[in-house]
């Protein structure tokens, strides 16, 4: 992945001790990046942090988001009610391979309970690591994913 790429980041309580381990990485390899929170353990609402870093990426101030809550399933469904944002929940790298390179996911979710340090950081670096394959077979199923918007 281009190091110039912008990673917008956010969490609820659930995924706070993630996320400050992926921010870490994300400082080591020299990536752009903003926190949009939480900023601690204190109980908030995932929606939240979904709704600002999807934001972010539609108004086109970071290209990639990264959110962390307890399984990740909630952050998901809220990043997926925005218009733009292909989220995309992976506990496993082959998963995070294919949500880039066939879905063009902009957002990766995880949870921050249910998977290791190791492993989250092994996705991301997939994740971050995968380009869009470009083939016309998945930019014709994005685009019939967009014209949902458009439906309903």
């Amino acid at each position: 992945m281009n190091q110039v790429t912008k990673i917008a980041i956010g969490s609820d309580h659930g995924g706070y001790e993630l996320k400050n381990v992926i921010i870490n990485y994300l400082k080591e390899r020299l990536y752009i990046y903003k926190d949009f929170g939480c900023f601690d353990s204190q109980p908030v609402h995932y929606p939240d942090y979904a709704l600002k870093v999807g934001k972010a990426i539609v108004n086109e101030e970071y290209q990639l988001g990264i959110l962390i809550c307890g399984t990740g399933i909630g952050m998901s469904i809220a990043a997926n009610k925005i218009k733009g944002i292909r989220a995309a929940l992976c506990h496993d790298t082959f998963s995070a391979r294919m949500a880039k390179e066939h879905n063009n996911a902009n957002v990766l979710t995880m949870g921050g309970r249910v998977i290791g340090r190791g492993l989250a950081l092994e996705i991301l670096q997939v994740w971050l690591g995968t380009e869009f394959s470009q083939e016309s077979r998945h930019i014709i199923r994005l685009k019939k994913v967009e014209d949902i918007y458009e439906q309903y």
